[in-house]
């Protein structure tokens, strides 16, 4: 039991590190355009896109948008019919930004914040994986404050610092029973903080088309006091010391990204993204508890994530002054190996299609709907640490909506 106890304790934050945990929805004409941006002017959204480029914006912008997320994964266990499905949870992946500049000048100042990182998953306690993880809702917030320099009038660089505020609470069964046939429980909640950096470089060239380059750090982000909180039988208690907290550090990836900008008429604009991000920073997981007993020992896992590539690419069409269509598509490979697939992100392949619409409600104010559809490819796997096999199928669904105040 001692063994099993340890091993359930080593997995409990690995959600953080797969690639459907990686937000990227970080603005409605982007998402529309299947997520391209590093290389265009479109709005504030260019302080996460590509800090560069926000001096070339013609406008100041305020902005705020909102992309409700809806996660379905089913589970099928190896040898079996069964199926289990998470419950129906709506994740709130958020974005802000502020840009602001004399006009024509050479610098502006631009705000963002956003949600890079998160997830809500919630299996429920009756499901086959219940001691891997029944519940999970995650958030990593990131506040960008940032400048942005021309240096000439086709080139311009930026960059912001970037502060990282995460919550987590996490829940799962513990094999143990007490005399009203009530399974344990464990939870693990706390908050986390980082630090970071973002900078690009943006270029216009003489035959219409822009390029840009971006680099988001990574951001190692420590857990210093959460609480771990055990409920188990009382003749066994003393094993699980209350109350209880651990620490942790956990390397959220830096991401590289080019793109490519491009009018082929005077209504079309299209866009292609490469990003490229460096999950292979996460090699091992360690849990350190602030009270160890012969049962609760600190934890030492490996993880030997890869690094992973998605390929966007879209198109606007601008219908009239005030109308705009947008659809877009992508692909991106898993940043999990085989054997470290896990309930908390079922990860695997992914492509996805999205579309969207911008308006101009006013002279200076502008709405903007999005919406997004993302396969995950079905996956077969047994985990080397807990043993859960399977097989896991997910669907992601995601509406958004976004106002943008210019002048």
């Amino acid at each position: 039991m001692k063994k099993l106890l340890l091993l359930l304790f080593a997995i409990l934050p690995a959600m953080v590190f797969a690639q459907g945990f990686q937000v990227n929805l970080h603005g409605q004409k982007q998402i529309g355009m299947g997520h391209t941006g590093t290389g265009l002017l479109q709005d504030g959204s260019s302080v996460l896109f590509n800090p560069g480029a926000v001096v070339m914006l013609p406008e100041n912008f305020v902005q705020a948008g909102i992309s409700p997320l809806f996660f379905k994964s089913d589970f099928n266990p190896s040898g079996t019919t069964d199926q289990f499905r998470t419950k129906n949870k709506v994740a709130t992946p958020f974005t802000a930004y502020a840009v602001w500049g004399p006009k024509n000048s050479w610098w502006k100042l631009g705000l963002g914040v956003y949600t890079p990182f998160g997830g809500l998953t919630d299996w429920g306690n009756q499901w086959t994986g219940k001691y891997v993880l029944e519940s999970l809702d995650l958030k990593a917030i990131y506040f960008q404050p940032t400048i942005s320099i021309k240096l000439a009038d086709f080139l311009s660089v930026g960059g912001g610092f970037v502060y990282n505020h995460g919550t987590v609470d996490l829940t799962r069964a513990i094999p143990l029973v007490n005399a009203s046939g009530d399974v344990g429980q464990a939870e693990l909640k706390g908050n986390a903080h980082g630090f970071g950096w973002n900078a690009g470089v943006f270029l216009k060239t003489e035959v219409g088309l822009t390029v840009g380059l971006d680099y988001r750090s990574k951001v190692n982000t420590t857990v210093k006091s959460g609480d771990a909180i055990f409920t188990v039988p009382a003749s066994i208690q003393a094993n699980f010391p209350q109350p209880n907290t651990f620490s942790t550090t956990l390397p959220l990836p830096s991401t590289s990204s080019i793109g490519f900008g491009y009018s082929p008429a005077k209504d079309w604009t299209i866009a292609v993204d490469v990003n490229f991000t460096h999950w292979s920073v996460y090699k091992v997981l360690g849990f350190d508890y602030a009270q160890n007993t012969p049962t609760l020992q600190d934890t030492y896992s490996p993880r030997n994530y890869k690094d992973g590539w998605s390929y966007r690419a879209g198109t606007q069409y601008k219908a009239s002054d005030k109308l705009f269509l947008r659809a877009g598509g992508g692909y991106a490979t898993t940043a999990v190996r085989d054997g470290y697939v896990t309930p908390e992100a079922p990860d695997a392949n992914r492509y996805y299609f999205t579309g969207g619409i911008g308006y101009a409600l006013a002279k200076h104010l502008d709405l903007d709907v999005s919406f997004e559809y993302e396969r995950v490819i079905s996956r077969t796997q047994t985990n080397i640490e807990s043993q859960l096999s399977g097989t896991f199928k997910t669907n992601v669904y995601i509406p958004g909506l976004s106002l943008a105040y210019h002048w």
